[in-house]
């Protein structure tokens, strides 16, 4: 995802959606959390007018299961772009590491595979409060800035690869 402070945007500035489809994968693993990430993603594809036929969304059990729905959405669907949205906190044990590197390796994967932009919606956080600070707390909320990241993506694919002018 885009390091600058994606959060606050100007709804104008955003690319014309009036064509997109968008998918969008949550994780229900710290459900409290994504389901924040995904209301601010939401957020942000309605603002730059997509409708409910828009958007497809879609549930998968964890973050570990993010790529494979990725995936499975945009070999089923002719979505422009996929946010993949989800929550893992570390804990005791090595299993953080494990699932954040298969996570973002296996949605890295998909979009090139693909040529699909695959948005890395995925907080990584030491806590629970610093995840909570990033779905709408003091941080912001990275589903925000996931979906503004989306539609740039699928306006750099459409100008670049598809030729849209």
């Amino acid at each position: 995802m885009a390091t600058n402070n994606l959060r606050l945007y100007n709804p104008n500035e955003l690319p014309d959606a009036a064509t997109m489809l968008i998918g969008i994968v949550v994780s229900e693993w710290n459900s409290h959390i994504t389901h924040a990430l995904r209301d601010g993603a939401l957020e942000v594809l309605r603002t730059a007018g997509l409708n409910e036929s828009q958007i497809i969304l879609e549930y998968v059990p964890g973050s570990f299961e993010l790529p494979m729905g990725a995936q499975i959405l945009i070999e089923t669907h002719p979505v422009d772009a996929v946010i993949v949205l989800g929550s893992v906190i570390r804990g005791e044990t090595p299993h953080f590491d494990f699932v954040c590197d298969a996570c973002a390796q296996g949605i890295m994967r998909v979009g090139l595979d693909h040529q699909t932009p695959v948005i890395f919606g995925v907080l990584t956080d030491d806590n629970e409060a610093q995840s909570l600070a990033r779905a709408g707390g003091e941080k912001g909320n990275k589903g925000i800035e996931a979906a503004v990241t989306a539609l740039k993506m699928v306006a750099l694919t459409d100008r670049l690869i598809n030729k849209i002018i």
